[in-house]
């Protein structure tokens, strides 16, 4: 049965705005070289250059409430991944939280009404969207079954994955050759070039690929800090660092809580010493990343303008994603009315997005329900 809710789909009409191209069909304001080689440059991404000042600590900076707020309690899986929800779950609070982000699945006709006859862009996270939230980040795997859904919506549509993890560690737990990847929050991406590109380059597994890293100039930064922040933490049971290329990620879901306050120490202590760095919260991790103009949001703004599609009359674009990070995906495509922002969660959360998914299972079935729509339209 469908919710009923005020909710009404968003209004696509502003006129697109005029794109200049490069022979990549990449928007020539966001190449990472220009046709000349010239070193990148781009209103788009600011560099500040501010000089080390005196962070306050822990306490009064408020990270241990960040990290209480970014850390619901993880609910239990059944054997299938799927979540077990809980009787209190149906509580007002939930269903009041249900009327402003209803279900993509319950309003499945509504999205695809509104995007017969325009092109669709897929997006999607990895932890927590695709694949289930667990101790181990190691063993954060993508079923087979969720993995020939997302090879299905490739098919059809350009899909990217765009996640905080190491952009060579996602595409190997995806293993999906047609699809683009965007590592450490979009600051790391590649994707299938056609034989029109010159720019280009060989991932690990010899698959040629065009690149972008607003961030490269970080790189020796973050090789230092992620050793210093292993250094730091190796005494704190349960302590996890993964250098995720363009960000270094502590985290602390294996952490008793009454350390919680050490580990943010620890991270603080470190981070005080590269005032180009600044600290993100996720769910249970810690992330440092370079002070720039770049996150999710403008990975999707630059996928969008390297695949043609930044028309918002003839384009949908549909980002799905379960984190804090994803956030700023959510309001790109809200505040520039370009499509629809899903939430993955089976509990209720401030967002930006504007449906919502209780968890990978059904963004599974939102995909598969997608794929079978396409193919019904193209039969008719």
């Amino acid at each position: 049965m469908e919710l009923k809710t005020n909710h009404a789909a968003p209004v696509l009409t502003d006129p697109a705005p005029t794109i200049s191209k490069s022979r990549l069909g990449i928007h020539s304001s966001l190449l990472p070289y220009s046709q000349q080689g010239a070193p990148f440059s781009s209103k788009y991404i600011t560099i500040p250059r501010k000089k080390p000042g005196k962070l306050d600590d822990v306490w009064s900076n408020g990270w241990l409430d960040a990290m209480k707020s970014s850390s619901p309690p993880r609910k239990k899986l059944n054997k299938d991944f799927s979540v077990e929800v809980a009787s209190d779950d149906n509580d007002n609070a939930y269903l009041s939280w249900m009327l402003k982000h209803p279900s993509a699945l319950n309003f499945f006709e509504r999205i695809t009404s509104f995007a017969r006859n325009k092109k669709i862009a897929v997006f999607l996270d990895y932890d927590g969207t695709l694949s289930p939230i667990v101790d181990d980040p190691d063993r954060a795997l993508m079923s087979d079954a969720m993995r020939d859904a997302v090879r299905n919506v490739a098919k059809y549509f350009p899909t990217a994955i765009i996640s905080g993890r190491n952009r060579d560690k996602v595409y190997e737990l995806v293993g999906l050759t047609e699809l683009y990847y965007a590592g450490s929050h979009g600051m790391d991406i590649m994707g299938p070039v056609t034989n029109t590109d010159s720019v280009n380059s060989t991932d690990q597994q010899g698959k040629e690929v065009k690149l972008f890293q607003p961030a490269k100039e970080f790189l020796p930064m973050i090789d230092e800090v992620f050793r210093t922040l292993v250094e730091n933490t190796k005494g704190i049971k349960g302590a996890k660092v993964e250098n995720h290329k363009f960000c270094a990620s502590v985290h602390y879901r294996n952490v008793d809580e009454k350390n919680w306050s050490t580990i943010a120490q620890r991270v603080h202590d470190v981070l005080k010493d590269y005032p180009r760095l600044r600290l993100t919260h996720g769910r249970k991790v810690l992330e440092v990343r370079p002070v720039i103009e770049w996150n999710k949001g403008k990975a999707v703004e630059f996928l969008l303008g390297s695949l043609g599609l930044y028309s918002r009359d003839e384009v949908l674009s549909i980002y799905i994603g379960d984190d804090r990070t994803d956030e700023d995906a959510f309001k790109v495509l809200k505040k520039k009315n370009r499509g629809y922002g899903i939430l993955v969660s089976p509990i209720p959360k401030e967002t930006s997005a504007f449906y919502s998914l209780r968890e990978p299972a059904e963004v599974m079935e939102f995909l598969k329900a997608l794929v079978s729509w396409k193919d019904q339209e193209e039969a008719n």
